[in-house]
């Protein structure tokens, strides 16, 4: 909270002695994995100093095809996201993990070793995406975007003893890390009118996430042997997937601002290891409220389908539910908070902070999956 004052009383002094100010498009919503900022100069500021009320499109501004920049402008961007999940559900409901190891039928029972029910059950995960983009504007209405992605994703499971009850043997944790996979996008301005426009925006995304990542687990007879994780821990997709999206932006012409967003992820055939993740459709909406030229606020809401795994890894056969291809997909509803802080003239214009949470409201997932929580992320950006 002191970090979050301090810069902020830093932005309001930057601002106050600058004696004027750029105009921003400040908005964005939680998504994970794409982000995007850009300032602007407002249309009807005048030379002199007349105080106004500011005008703000508050535009969405973290997500691709949110914004076009002017020709010939650079825009670079950092952000880090991190993700918290905990407990499980059976759809919606709550299910406790000795209810998982007692009642839920584990595919792979008949395969040498394997019980007939769930004996491992994962309890917490913790995962951080780091992400890096540039972004430069070919002309005022067609821009190109790459963007990097660093992951590092952690599971604490507990392992209960032999092929039935209750008794645990005891907890493990498993970790992965490395580079995600790379997307690239050209982003369009379809239209403008007044306070109204709408950008388009499609990508592709290379498989360059690692999809072999192994690690030490528990078994239920106490070996430790060094295997293949399930899906939900690997980097990548392993798959050329296609990233079609639109967003619609509007404002008041004053300090109010709302949009509407899709975003879809869709993979193309299937990965080395014969399956492919479910297909993704996210739909955002949200609204904003410019307290001033350097600080503005954000609140909305994100719906995200996604279909379960088509396929199977062969070499992924676990008596855990993170190991069944179909505990994958469902619906996620997500409110999400934003704040922005701007810099204004001086050596801060061009520089930009964001902090952003967002809360689970309701999930109904396909089978046995682990809850999430909570999700909380920071980012700068720097346009030249």
């Amino acid at each position: 909270m002191r970090f979050v004052l301090l810069i902020a009383t830093f932005f309001y002094f930057s601002s106050a002695f600058s004696g004027g100010y750029s105009q921003s498009d400040l908005h964005e919503v939680q998504s994970h994995l794409e982000h995007l900022k850009h300032n602007h100069k407002m249309p009807d500021q005048s030379n002199n100093h007349t105080p106004k009320k500011p005008q703000n499109n508050l535009t969405a501004a973290i997500h691709p095809g949110e914004h076009i920049h002017k020709k010939g402008g650079w825009m670079f961007t950092y952000r880090t996201m991190d993700m918290h999940m905990e407990d499980n559900l059976d759809g919606s409901k709550g299910i406790s993990s000795n209810e998982i190891v007692t009642t839920v039928p584990n595919r792979f029972y008949g395969v040498a070793g394997q019980p007939s029910t769930f004996r491992v059950v994962p309890t917490k995960m913790d995962s951080r995406m780091d992400m890096f983009s540039l972004m430069y504007a070919q002309t005022d209405k067609i821009s190109w975007m790459l963007m990097l992605h660093h992951i590092e994703k952690s599971m604490k499971l507990t392992t209960y003893m032999g092929g039935s009850g209750t008794t645990q043997r005891g907890t493990f944790k498993t970790k992965s890390s490395g580079m995600g996979d790379t997307s690239a996008r050209v982003l369009w301005k379809a239209f403008q009118h007044k306070y109204h426009k709408i950008n388009l925006n499609f990508g592709v995304s290379l498989p360059t996430g690692d999809i072999d990542q192994k690690d030490i687990i528990l078994t239920p007879m106490g070996m430790q042997p060094k295997s293949v994780l399930p899906y939900g821990m690997q980097l990548g997709s392993g798959t050329y997937d296609l990233l079609p999206g639109f967003t619609y932006l509007g404002n008041n012409g004053y300090s109010l601002g709302w949009g509407f967003k899709y975003q879809a992820v869709m993979h193309i055939g299937e990965n080395d290891e014969d399956y492919s993740l479910g297909d993704t459709h996210k739909f955002s909406a949200w609204g904003g409220y410019s307290f001033a030229p350097w600080i503005k606020t954000s609140i909305g809401l994100s719906y995200k389908h996604e279909s379960d795994i088509d396929g199977i890894d062969s070499r992924i056969v676990l008596p855990v539910q993170t190991a069944d291809p179909d505990n994958y997909g469902g619906d996620t509803l997500m409110a999400n908070w934003g704040l922005t802080l701007t810099g204004q003239n001086g050596p801060l214009a061009g520089h930009k902070i964001k902090f952003e949470y967002s809360k689970q409201l309701d999930q109904n997932q396909n089978g046995i999956q682990m809850e999430m929580d909570d999700m909380i992320s920071v980012s700068y950006q720097r346009t030249f």
